[in-house]
């Protein structure tokens, strides 16, 4: 065999069945799937390679099942920009999608009781600002010069069988001054992302009902499960 032996062989997806092209295979655990069944799966998956062709096509059955929830989903509420939240607050769902035609797109509908946590990051990017010498080539200043950039990230986690956690950057565009007028602006934003989120979150534990004391498996404490379902002890689930 060849150095490329097997590389172009042609290959069927464990999918469709149908014929997958040069360079358009998705590697399984244990198969192939195709681009056209893979640009169908969530958009927050991210474990296609460490998924067998049944796990990928429960998750399909479940996407083919989500246009329902499309369909049905009255928008009440939408938060951020880009990227948006938005919510049906009387059905007590919302979806994340960065699409102004979120009907055509498909966005996962997830209960708002599936949030376990919500965060904010702010991702600096940083890069070295170089002229060009004598001889043609980027030379350093001395000392260096940086162009610096801020990007501020909501992080919303979940509990999904396909996903643990959605991402969408706040700002549209770059932000060049932490702490200018503009990032005040888009860390209000993410804030407001965070509190609704959580609030969400706190009303679905309320709604549940009280909790008894179990005792923990782990640690062999007793004690009242967190939202999460965890030990106050060990933060084992319990």
């Amino acid at each position: 065999m060849g150095l490329f032996g097997g590389l172009f062989d042609k290959k069927a997806c464990s999918i469709c069945g149908g014929e997958i092209g040069i360079l358009g295979n998705r590697k399984l655990e244990d198969g192939n799937c195709c681009k056209s069944c893979a640009s169908k799966l969530s958009p927050f998956f991210s474990e296609r390679r460490h998924s067998t062709v049944a796990q990928i096509q429960e998750q399909l059955d479940y996407r083919e099942a989500n246009r329902a929830s499309v369909a049905a989903f009255n928008l009440t509420r939408t938060l951020g920009n880009g990227r948006k939240v938005l919510i049906d607050e009387p059905a007590g769902t919302f979806m994340v999608t960065g699409s102004s035609r979120w009907r055509d797109e498909n966005p996962d509908v997830i209960d708002l009781s599936q949030v376990t946590g919500c965060t904010i990051d702010v991702k600096e990017q940083k890069e070295e600002i170089r002229y060009k010498g004598e001889d043609g080539l980027p030379k350093s200043y001395d000392p260096k010069r940086w162009d610096i950039d801020y990007n501020i990230l909501v992080t919303i986690q979940v509990n999904s069988p396909y996903f643990d956690e959605i991402e969408l950057k706040v700002n549209e565009s770059k932000i060049e001054t932490d702490y200018s007028p503009e990032f005040h602006r888009y860390m209000e934003q993410a804030e407001e992302i965070r509190a609704t989120m959580l609030g969400y979150r706190e009303q679905a534990a309320a709604s549940a009902g009280p909790k008894t004391a179990k005792t923990c498996p782990h640690c062999n404490a007793t004690c009242v499960p967190d939202a999460n379902g965890c030990c106050e002890y060990c933060g084992g689930v319990m």
